[in-house]
């Protein structure tokens, strides 16, 4: 039943997706969907844990096929999310309608959560002197820039590097390049780059600093 609804759900979209044609082209009787997953809701919530079950299996290869050190890890992460959006966009789109799926659902509550703390684990690890606050906000973050470039992906955007068509080598070259750019937002030591001086209206020494006659020749600024 599972192997057909998926079928079905790649070939015809959520909005035509029915039990008795499930029924059909599993070979069964119309009512053992209902005998096993009790209605419609039921049977895409049991095909939706079953994708987070395989985001994760391919966030492992991706991460295992990546450098050791914790930010490449996390970048494998985030490729592995948009390359399995990227295969199979009509999966993907099913894991996030809440509208269609069960949220009492344990098996799916259970995948969801196992592939979110997949996440959780990387921005621990790239920021390990954030507070668990801190950290749930880079998390969040991070989500939020693989979720959409994967949405931009699957919906065939034509703005840019999002456009249709990518392979996907180019859609891992691009995850990599968003993530290296956003990490001193994620990275404790990207992020602790000496500061530049602060200034008041244009001045290059900060407010209330005291400046010696020498400072002043070196900054060719007045002298008196």
């Amino acid at each position: 039943m599972l192997t057909a609804a998926l079928q079905l759900l790649a070939e015809q979209g959520l909005e035509h997706f029915t039990l008795r044609e499930c029924a059909r082209r599993a070979g069964v009787s119309h009512g053992a969907p209902a005998h096993h997953f009790g209605d419609v809701r039921g049977l895409l919530s049991a095909l939706a844990a079953g994708g987070f079950d395989a985001l994760v299996h391919n966030m492992r290869a991706h991460e295992a096929a990546a450098p050791a050190d914790a930010y490449s890890q996390l970048v494998a992460n985030g490729q592995a999310y948009v390359d399995f959006a990227l295969r199979h966009r009509a999966w993907f789109q099913l894991m996030f309608r809440s509208d269609r799926l069960d949220a009492s659902h344990e098996p799916l509550m259970a995948a969801g959560h196992a592939a979110f703390a997949a996440l959780q684990a990387h921005i621990a690890a790239v920021s390990p002197r954030a507070s668990p606050a801190v950290q749930s906000q880079r998390t969040a973050l991070a989500w939020a820039m693989v979720h959409g470039a994967a949405t931009l992906m699957i919906e065939n955007s034509e703005f840019g590097a999002f456009a249709p068509g990518d392979t996907p080598a180019a859609s891992a070259k691009l995850v990599a390049e968003m993530l290296q750019l956003a990490r001193p937002a994620f990275d404790d030591a990207a992020a602790t780059a000496p500061a530049a001086p602060s200034s008041r209206r244009g001045h290059p020494f900060p407010a209330g600093a005291r400046i010696t006659r020498r400072q002043r020749q070196t900054r060719g600024g007045p002298t008196r």
